[in-house]
């Protein structure tokens, strides 16, 4: 990077970092500390709730998700707006009403103690893992950036550690609208200069694809497929999947996740709260698709212009020290059938400026032969890279938009765009870890006693759950395939069990404690098998979104039938 590079990323990290940490250095007061203060409006808890949900995995995996397989990721949120209309109409007004600094505390209430731990306990167990891969991913960042070994760039998570716990939750409310606003502006530059980028002129002289051109040329390839209708249970991103399933999730995530509640219960009224969850609903899907897009469009940029052999440039380097030999006769390899993309690419552009129909034709017959070429070849690197680099993972689409940044953005561009992910990932590590904290001190502790107790034990929770995940993206989480499916795949691994105890608390008022109990506990347990199950090849896969349908209605079934044939021994809370 430049000195014009590190000019921008530093200011804008250290602005967001200083301002949190002075904004909110007399939040020592429970209140404050731990529940935000309850004021913020629906504009502020809008921005909140989104910045939550952006890390930087949404920026280097979503990317690499749009290069490898096209448009069909944004399916996965097409349950998101209707799952914001039913916490709107049911979640928002019951936690409201109740007056519950926790989604787990309104569980105590309306059951008791035990199925208020049991909650908590299932969120600190999923959440604690995805804060680990939201962590790892600004590491993949930086590493790729600075060159430096992996566990000095932990020096982020520091920074997000230091001000959310002096600040708690009012530190992560007034740093993430700051974070927001450089999200927003870094997404759009970042789009533009693709666009950009694509438009000059090609290695033979020929004018680049305009923005519709380059569209036809991804939908050419399959990359603009955006609605897969075909009802098949192994396809991880269907229409019926993103509406069912994913309509779980999110309900599930929105719904009962702390690091979303605690933002919009931070809200001065449960107006403000819907308000923001609305602005959620109405910005989610498009900032989804332009990002994916983004990677999209990268992908057309490289049909004419060759990339790398393999996208993890410090794995490929490590393997050529390995076997020099066999690296060479995969980038000459490589680079032929680079070539024959490029011949093919430019002669589909041609004919879609001719309307030569045969030409057409036969250009994409051809493109999509040297394609698959290219997915060969490539995996077959993969593969060579895990084998001869010991504790490498051959895995790179991660790799490929900061690949592409570092080579064809222009120098200021990319200090934003590093800025970008990291505001991105701290948003998101200091909501979780505020939420992590906050939720054991609140929920697993015996509640009530001194408030400074609870800040100050709060505060060391905090650094405990940090440095948890630091240790767990240090070593469990690079082993992950594309981070932005390994996060939904281990949260949809609690979701739904989490989203059935809230269910049957909302809509079943008849049943109680002990049944729900034991039909969420029979729940957790039948999704792990599967997964489990499914890893070792012994039945057939099922894609994970499913998990969150399952599930909840495990838990509604089961908890139906045991409090009909279980002696009723309590008085279960009306709500």
């Amino acid at each position: 990077m430049s000195v014009l590079d590190w000019t921008v990323l530093i200011i804008t990290l250290l602005a967001i970092v200083v301002y949190g940490t002075w904004r909110t250095r007399r939040a020592t007061d429970a209140e404050s500390y731990l529940h935000g203060g309850h004021t913020d409006r629906w504009w502020m808890v809008g921005f909140n709730v989104v910045a939550t949900q952006l890390s930087a995995v949404t920026f280097i995996s979503t990317t690499g998700q749009g290069f490898t397989d096209g448009m069909r990721f944004v399916q996965f949120y097409f349950g998101l707006p209707l799952a914001m209309v039913v916490i709107c109409a049911v979640f928002i007004p019951l936690y409201y009403k109740w007056n519950v600094s926790t989604a787990y505390e309104f569980i105590g209430k309306r059951f008791d103690r035990r199925m208020r731990v049991l909650t908590a306990g299932l969120f600190l167990v999923q959440r604690s893992m995805a804060a680990g891969i939201t962590i790892y991913a600004p590491s993949v960042i930086l590493s790729a950036v600075l060159g430096v070994p992996f566990a000095w760039t932990f020096a982020i998570t520091a920074l997000v550690i230091l001000y959310t716990t002096v600040g708690g939750a009012k530190a992560v409310s007034a740093t993430q609208t700051q974070q927001m606003a450089v999200i927003f502006i870094g997404l759009f530059v970042v789009l533009a200069v693709v666009v950009y980028q694509l438009a000059r002129p090609l290695p033979g002289g020929m004018a680049g694809p305009g923005p519709i051109e380059s569209l036809r040329l991804a939908g050419a390839t399959a990359r603009m497929n955006i609605i897969t209708t075909d009802f098949n249970p192994n396809d991880k991103f269907t229409l019926w999947s993103g509406l069912l399933g994913g309509f779980f999730l999110q309900l599930a995530y929105f719904g009962t996740d702390q690091s979303q509640v605690g933002r919009y219960l931070s809200g001065r009224s449960a107006r403000d709260a819907r308000l923001g969850l609305v602005f959620n609903a109405l910005v989610k899907i498009p900032m989804q698709y332009t990002v994916l897009l983004t990677g999209v469009l990268v992908f057309v940029f490289y049909l004419f212009n060759a990339g790398p052999v393999h996208w993890n440039a410090d794995n490929w380097e490590r393997m050529k020290a390995v076997d020099a030999a066999g690296a060479a006769v995969a980038e000459q390899r490589h680079h032929a059938n680079a070539e024959a993309i490029g011949t093919e690419a430019t002669a589909l552009l041609s004919a879609f400026r001719t309307g030569d129909m045969e030409a057409e034709t036969a250009s994409r017959a051809g493109l999509h032969a040297a394609l698959r070429t290219d997915s060969l070849l490539r995996s077959e690197v993969r593969r060579d890279v895990a084998t001869a680099v010991p504790g490498s993972e051959g895995k790179d689409a991660d790799h490929i938009f900061l690949r592409f940044a570092m080579d064809r953005l222009p120098h200021g561009v990319i200090g934003l765009l590093i800025a970008v992910m990291l505001c991105a990932s701290m948003s998101t590590s200091s909501a979780e870890l505020n939420a992590l904290a906050s939720t054991t001190v609140l929920d697993l502790g015996r509640g009530g006693g001194d408030p400074a107790r609870q800040v100050r034990a709060t505060q060391w929770a905090t650094l405990a759950y940090g440095a948890l995940a630091m240790l767990f993206a240090a070593s469990i989480a690079q082993w992950f395939g594309n981070l932005i499916t390994a996060v939904n795949e281990i949260g949809s691994l609690f979701y739904g069990t989490i989203l059935g105890i809230f269910l049957v608390a909302f809509f079943l008022k008849r049943v109680g404690a002990r049944a729900v109990f034991i039909g969420a506990v029979v729940a957790e347990v039948a999704i792990i098998t599967i997964y489990l199950l499914q890893r070792t090849g012994a039945i057939g896969e099922i894609g994970f979104l499913w998990y969150n349908l399952i599930a909840p209605a495990i838990v509604l079934v089961g908890a139906v039938v045991l409090q009909a044939v279980l002696p009723r021994t309590e008085a279960p809370q009306a709500v």
